[in-house]
């Protein structure tokens, strides 16, 4: 195993930014109506993209080129002009394609301001034959906490996985040695995952994980990684030469070479996606090197929709669609059609049932995938970012190995249930040691741009949160099926999930509630395993 002493930072969430406060009272927007939604918009960004769905039975539905001319006679309206003061012109409309949703996406040939945009979206609304209009915006990954120094990672025979992985064994307040430490720390927050194991693997289900790819490694499972698909068009997000789609769920890198481009500091790689991919379940167990996954025997499919600077919430979408083997134009058909869906991923405002990333998840439900989603790491109400605040979606909020809420975990009414995502310092607390137990360990790269050296390391974050859930989720379906039973509905998921839930035993406040409590895996497999 090699030894993972890459030099760490503490990364402040991406979303820590992304505050309620920032949402549409910034541009002096209102909150989401039935036919437009401004509350994604932020001051500190431009947008050059807008998705607009047209009524059923309309020509603009039917035809581009008139949907197209619509959107143009709006950008007249709101008086939008390109060039310069003196010599000023008409700002050009392009179509860009049509969404899986059905929606349709049009490109302008100037970034507006948040309040430009804001204007714009007004004034195609007003057009009678438009159900819906959003700005095409960057979602990120979740991007989680790291430790502020290099934290030696051995090598551990994986059936020896607890030497790190406290989140896998019981929430019953045993000692779990911390090498930061060298003390015992009382683990009350983990998932029950190992005595889950004795019932599932996640056999027989396919989980989708939407991030940023995955990466070569020797202890991951990635026999459907060609299977994935990267759905990220734009090629300065890609990272390729080119715009389009391509098949294949590889990580590339995500980096950001310089300061300010897209609103952010120079940045190496994350791999991020990788992480996430060991978590929920990519990681090979009992194969004597590494590490475990959660649903180890499930097959994992990656869909790359994040890249540099993020993803649009326009191939978020389409990617949603695809993993649930919904049909995307342009896209071969998914072959490996995901039960359960893991998105530790993110962005500004309130998601609405028209919305392209509400109505991609309400699809995927719909064709019997859950769909479970980070919950955001900006320590504020989950109701202000999407996809957390998407209808039908299993919310996860992230807690520590005292079973408290994180400091940096979003909360609210929202929040279906919490599950380990590290709480950094000692205590769980909001500043001080940083120990072995407060982050969460998986699969990562040496690589600083592209990739490199397979190695092992740490996150801390509603991120790391969310694929154990997913993985939950598919052992509880994993185990349906060994017992010659049909798959369990998302409805009936997320009911089970909470109702099995270990109460923490550090409780959070009345103000900043985290769900059910904390994912308790042999109970909701055990729960699963009982119903009809």
């Amino acid at each position: 195993m090699e030894r993972h002493t890459r030099k760490h930072w503490l990364i402040v969430s991406l979303l820590m930014a992304l505050s309620a406060s920032a949402s549409a009272g910034n541009t002096g927007a209102s909150p989401p109506s039935d036919r437009f939604d401004l509350s994604p918009l932020q001051k500190n960004q431009s947008y050059t993209g807008f998705i607009v769905t047209y009524k059923d039975g309309s020509a603009e539905r039917r035809n581009t080129a008139i949907a197209v001319q619509n959107v143009s006679a709006a950008v007249s309206r709101a008086k939008l002009a390109g060039g310069t003061r003196a010599a000023p012109r008409t700002l050009k409309v392009s179509y860009a394609r049509k969404l899986a949703t059905g929606a349709d996406l049009v490109h302008i040939d100037r970034a507006l301001s948040a309040g430009e945009a804001a204007t714009l979206i007004r004034q195609i609304a007003a057009d009678p034959a438009v159900a819906y209009v959003e700005s095409e915006y960057m979602l990120q990954a979740v991007e989680d906490l790291r430790p502020d120094g290099a934290m030696a990672f051995g090598a551990p025979n994986d059936p020896n996985y607890a030497v790190y992985q406290w989140d896998y064994l019981a929430p019953n307040g045993a000692g779990f040695f911390d090498r930061a430490l060298s003390a015992n720390v009382a683990n009350w927050g983990a998932a029950n995952i190992q005595q889950a194991w004795a019932l599932a693997s996640g056999s027989g289900v396919t989980i989708a994980s939407l991030d940023t790819g995955v990466t070569n490694h020797p202890d991951l499972n990635l026999s459907l990684a060609n299977a994935g698909y990267d759905f990220i068009v734009s090629a300065a997000t890609s990272g390729r030469a080119t715009d389009g789609r391509v098949p294949g769920g590889w990580d590339t890198g995500d980096w950001i070479p310089a300061v300010n481009q897209c609103g952010m500091g120079a940045r190496k790689s994350s791999w991020h996606g990788t992480h996430v991919f060991g978590t929920v379940g990519g990681e090979k167990t009992n194969n004597g090197v590494g590490l475990a996954g959660t649903a180890f025997g499930a097959q994992v499919v990656p869909v790359r929709v994040l890249g540099h600077c993020g993803g649009t919430n326009a191939d978020v979408a389409d990617g949603i669609t695809w993993a649930s083997g919904g049909s995307v134009s342009g896209v071969p058909a998914n072959a490996h059609p995901a039960q359960v869906l893991s998105l530790s991923l993110g962005g500004p405002g309130a998601c609405t049932s028209s919305s392209a990333l509400g109505l991609a998840i309400t699809g995927a439900v719909g064709r019997g995938a859950t769909v479970v989603v980070a919950a955001g790491n900006s320590n504020a109400n989950a109701a202000n970012f999407s996809p957390a605040s998407c209808a039908g979606a299993v919310v996860v909020a992230a807690t520590g190995i005292t079973s408290s809420r994180t400091f940096y975990s979003n909360y609210g009414s929202i929040v279906t249930v919490a599950a380990p995502g590290g709480g950094v310092y000692k205590n769980d607390a909001s500043f001080g040691s940083q120990t072995t137990t407060g982050f969460i360990w998986s699969a990562l790269n040496a690589g600083t741009t592209t990739p490199t050296t397979p190695t092992y390391g740490t996150m801390a974050g509603t991120s790391q949160a969310t694929p154990h859930v997913a993985g939950v989720v598919a052992l509880m379906q994993s185990y349906r099926l060994a017992r010659g039973k049909a798959l369990l509905t998302p409805a009936k998921i997320t009911e089970l999930v909470k109702s099995s839930a270990t109460v923490p035993h550090v409780p959070p406040s009345a103000s900043t509630p985290i769900g059910a409590g904390i994912v308790n895996a042999y109970a909701a497999v055990q729960a699963a395993g009982n119903q009809p």
